[in-house]
């Protein structure tokens, strides 16, 4: 799977979804054309300019299509992020699903920014989760890349992590992660998660590259990164309900990674919708 496969089924989906706009098809002449502009109505970060100029031309192959405001921009409440003239009814037939595609992506790029820039200057990166919405993680990861953050694993397959689960069954045998790092294909980084100091220690025997601690309390990371920082090449995660109001401070304990599930499971919609003009020259 690809980005731009997945966005292809996407927008299929979202067709799929509709049946024939009633409205215009009894309202508008055949060949009456608009133009529209998709205007922002909050600050925040776009993504999704191209995805809903796909949409439209999915709709209406003959429009017209000026982006404004690339992925990965700033916009300020009011500004313009697309410009599309074409024929009315297609437009809007398929308007409520391209503003959709920009509402949610940068709601997703917009969230992601404001933990990069909470921990601008501390040497942490914010990386998100495989907390995604099902067939569509290649678009919100897409987005969190938007936003300055970073990609975890894409799947399963890019990486061993051996969690909670995991450990319970095998019976909360840890000699069974001991040896993992020997069985996986050359290259491949092994993650292990840890909510206590014990397991921070066996995590350490067991050869990982990174030890995620997970729902910690400060006083208790600062122990585990005291311990770990013994180790040089072992890097630090911390994961499990972290929040704008306290990252910073996870951030400033000297973890190299901050992974950030709300960044994709709930970011807020990002206010947009689509404004015509007018008639435009048929």
């Amino acid at each position: 799977m690809t980005l731009e496969k997945q966005l292809q089924s996407i927008i299929g989906l979202a067709f799929d979804e509709e049946s024939r706009d009633l409205t215009s098809r009894k309202l508008l002449r055949p060949r009456a054309r608009i133009r529209a502009r998709v205007v922002a109505g909050a600050p925040g970060v776009v993504c999704g300019a191209e995805f809903a100029a796909k949409t439209f031309k999915r709709m209406d192959p003959s429009c017209r299509i000026k982006i404004v405001k690339n992925d990965g921009q700033k916009i300020a409440k009011g500004q313009t992020l697309l410009i599309v003239t074409g024929r009315a009814a297609r437009i809007l037939a398929a308007e409520r699903k391209a503003v959709n595609f920009i509402q949610h992506l940068s709601g997703v790029a917009t969230l992601a920014s404001r933990y990069v820039r909470a921990v601008r200057g501390t040497g942490a990166v914010i990386f998100d989760t495989r907390k995604t919405i099902p067939g569509i993680r290649y678009l919100q990861k897409y987005a969190v890349v938007c936003g300055g953050a970073k990609n975890h694993r894409m799947n399963l397959s890019q990486m061993a992590m051996v969690k909670d689960n995991h450990l319970k069954a095998v019976g909360d045998d840890f000699s069974a992660v001991i040896g993992l790092k020997r069985k996986l294909p050359r290259g491949t980084l092994l993650e292990i998660e840890a909510k206590t100091m014990d397991e921070v220690r066996l995590a350490l025997e067991s050869d990982a590259d990174i030890i995620m601690l997970d729902n910690m309390s400060v006083p208790r990371l600062k122990r585990a990164v005291r311990l770990i920082r013994r180790f040089p090449k072992v890097q630090i995660e911390v994961s499990g309900g972290v929040t704008l109001k306290d990252v910073r401070k996870i951030a400033r304990l000297g973890v190299e990674r901050i992974s950030v599930g709300a960044i994709t499971h709930s970011a807020p919609a990002l206010d947009a919708s689509l404004e015509v003009e007018g008639p435009a020259r048929e």
